[in-house]
């Protein structure tokens, strides 16, 4: 292929993108806004009709990004007018994850801390706005909002996975939560926790990630994998945990550490070591 064929092949394959995807920055600003709107005071508001106004931009603006994956104008605002009328109980929900970390972290000081400074309520807070619309049956831009929040804090939430209320991200940092992840009710999880598949099998459509029920603290790097795998109500997952089988409610489960005491020899030479 020459260069001049290249070009043309390249310019039709961005042609292609272009009117297949919504613009990625402007996704990027609305979700931003979005949060904006619901939780970070605007000092130029001094009055509710100052709000109203925004939101009637906020609508707008999804119905732009939604019309660019449907490509129908009736269909498009239908689906702006379903997003918000869930915001109402999804700012409640979100409330409720916001006071949980207040609970949970000795840090914090406030909930309007939580709000400004955690990445893990940032990182919430878009996932259950992108499930909304993942629930309307939108394609494209759940996914979108979500990957934007990924790369803002590291933590990897697909808006298909379920989640309960008072959900609580300490830290955040390298969480994976897969598509098919159904999540209870007060559960914490720290940074570095993967709730994963087993089998990535593109003919494999069924559930592939875990369920964690109710109560459940999973602590820094444990890894959770499995459709069928069930973490039982009230349990603890410790620290650097791999699982791939369900545990009862109630269990802890944990790793045992070993102890020696260090003497003049050095460490013996790994058998066998590979790079």
């Amino acid at each position: 292929m020459s260069t001049n064929e290249f070009i043309q092949h390249l310019f039709a394959q961005h042609k292609k993108v272009d009117t297949a995807f919504p613009d990625k920055e402007i996704a990027a600003q609305f979700i931003d806004q979005a949060f904006n709107f619901l939780f970070l005071p605007n000092k130029k508001h001094h009055q509710v009709s100052d709000l109203e106004k925004e939101l009637e931009i906020l609508k707008s603006h999804l119905t732009s990004l939604a019309y660019d994956v449907v490509h129908k104008k009736e269909k498009a605002e239908k689906i702006t007018e379903t997003f918000f009328a869930a915001i109402p109980a999804l700012y409640a929900k979100l409330m409720k994850d916001a006071y949980a970390l207040l609970q949970f972290d000795p840090a914090a000081r406030s909930v309007e801390e939580v709000i400004v400074a955690y990445p893990g309520f940032y990182a919430t807070a878009v996932y259950r706005l992108s499930h909304q619309l993942w629930e309307q049956g939108v394609e494209i831009l759940p996914r979108l909002f979500t990957e934007y929040a990924h790369g803002k804090t590291g933590v990897d939430i697909h808006p298909g996975a379920r989640i309960g209320e008072s959900f609580c991200i300490d830290h955040g940092t390298g969480i994976v939560i897969g598509e098919t992840t159904e999540i209870g009710n007060n559960v914490k999880i720290y940074q570095g926790v993967t709730l994963g598949a087993l089998n990535v099998s593109k003919d494999n459509v069924s559930k592939r990630h875990p369920t964690i029920e109710d109560n459940v603290t999973i602590y820094s790097g444990a890894t959770i994998l499995g459709g069928t795998t069930v973490i039982g109500k009230d349990s603890i997952i410790g620290g650097n945990v791999w699982l791939t089988y369900s545990v009862p409610s109630f269990s802890v489960v944990y790793h045992k550490s070993e102890v020696k005491v260090r003497d003049n020899n050095p460490f013996p030479e790994p058998l066998n070591f590979v790079i």
